[in-house]
């Protein structure tokens, strides 16, 4: 089992930038798959990206367009989404998710969201 615990969001302009950070527990990190997923106000829970145990990177190119990159630090247990020239419909709780072994569509573990607000 992996506990997941997400930071970096907050309140900020359109066309900043912010890293988001989920630290995960134990020493099993290398076991799992990651991935990060958001949730706008009023909209269903979408798929923004995931990251293999080899760091094999996988995109929902409607939402990224460009603007957002994973990465996986295993020394320090933690998986990052960088989000570039944030726009308003950024705004959302995201949420990171990993999954033992391979990816999966609706993974077994989630940390519990941090809110990105962007004004406009």
């Amino acid at each position: 089992q992996v506990q997941l615990v997400e930071s970096g969001g907050g309140l900020v302009q359109a066309g900043d930038s912010l890293r988001l950070s989920c630290a995960t527990s134990g020493r099993t990190f290398s076991l799992y798959a990651m991935g990060w997923f958001r949730q706008a106000p009023g909209k269903d829970r979408e798929f923004v990206g995931s990251i293999t145990r080899s760091g094999t990177i996988t995109y929902n190119a409607d939402s990224v367009k460009g603007r957002f990159t994973i990465s996986r630090n295993g020394a320090q247990n933690t998986v990052y989404l960088q989000i570039d020239n944030l726009k308003p419909e950024d705004t959302a709780v995201y949420y990171c998710a990993a999954n033992r072994l391979v990816w999966n569509a609706s993974p077994d573990y989630w940390g519990q969201g941090t809110q990105v607000t962007v004004s406009s």
